[in-house]
């Protein structure tokens, strides 16, 4: 683990305790952080453990940090998107393929590249495949409320 904790920095650090709100990440000898449910993945993350369990060995990015260094706040998404573009090669993106970032329709290439070789979703497919996210959500909220 790095000695020195920067804003911007991707560090090791160990789950040390997870919440429904987050995850309690140890990132040094006497430092820890929360990496915010939001800051989990892209995708909707509706129960924390199904991505992190106490114990796990993860990658964050420190976004912010109090001036004595007693808040700090984290993200795993932004450390795993920012590690994987750093390992696709630059050969690759000359060459115009497409390159998965991430499980789900991420992608990195020229625009003509993205918009000729893969199909991307148009706003209305995007906007269906929202509300139909948002009404599951609605609905199991309903069933934990018992409406």
């Amino acid at each position: 683990m790095s000695n020195v904790l920067k804003v911007g920095n991707i560090v090791d650090g160990k789950v040390i305790n997870v919440k429904p709100y987050g995850a309690f990440v140890s990132i040094g000898s006497d430092k820890k952080g929360l990496v915010h449910i939001s800051h989990i993945s892209n995708d909707f993350v509706k129960d924390i453990n199904e991505f992190l369990h106490q114990g796990d060995v993860v990658k964050v990015k420190i976004l912010s940090m109090d001036d004595d260094g007693g808040k700090i706040a984290l993200s795993l998404k932004d450390a795993n998107s920012e590690l994987k573009i750093e390992q696709t090669s630059q050969e690759d993106i000359k060459e115009d393929k497409v390159i998965e970032v991430h499980h789900k329709s991420f992608a990195t290439s020229n625009d003509r590249v993205a918009n000729d070789e893969k199909k991307t979703k148009t706003l209305e497919e995007l906007l269906k495949e929202y509300n139909k996210q948002a009404n599951d959500r609605q609905v199991d909220i309903n069933k934990r409320l018992k409406r």
